[in-house]
């Protein structure tokens, strides 16, 4: 598969949360890598830990973002968030009980689970943020 590469297309404009963005898609080329090279399940299980453990934390950033500013939808994308790491957490159990590695089709899933979130629910924060900051 090919690696994401950052593109203004996927900038909301807030240094901050681009910085945070540029890092998980670097994780998550480095999960790509893993698949690519055949890497062991367990190295794969890491990797994919290290991107949700990041997503969790960037999660975290962009919440006291949208409480330190006051912005209006911070019920339903935090509601997003949730939503996105329980998926991601759901995904990871899988994949260890079944003592597998991932699939491609595993990988599509976690690429347009990074990307939509951003394409959608960070870029409206972002553009709210520019009025306010």
């Amino acid at each position: 598969m090919k690696d994401l590469e950052w593109s203004e297309l996927l900038s909301v404009d807030i240094d901050e949360i681009d910085e945070d963005h540029r890092k998980l898609l670097e994780i998550f080329n480095l999960l790509n890598h893993a698949l690519a090279d055949k890497e062991s399940a367990d190295y794969q299980a890491a990797v994919l830990e290290e991107l949700i453990n990041f997503t969790a934390w960037h999660f975290s950033h962009e919440e006291r973002l949208m409480i330190k500013h006051g912005y209006r939808d911070f019920d339903e994308h935090k509601a997003a968030h949730r939503e996105l790491l329980n998926s991601a957490r759901q995904f990871q159990q899988r994949i260890i009980r079944a003592d597998i590695s991932m699939s491609d089709d595993d990988f599509v899933f976690l690429e347009r689970w990074l990307t939509e979130h951003i394409l959608t629910d960070d870029r409206r924060l972002g553009a709210y943020l520019l009025q306010v900051i």
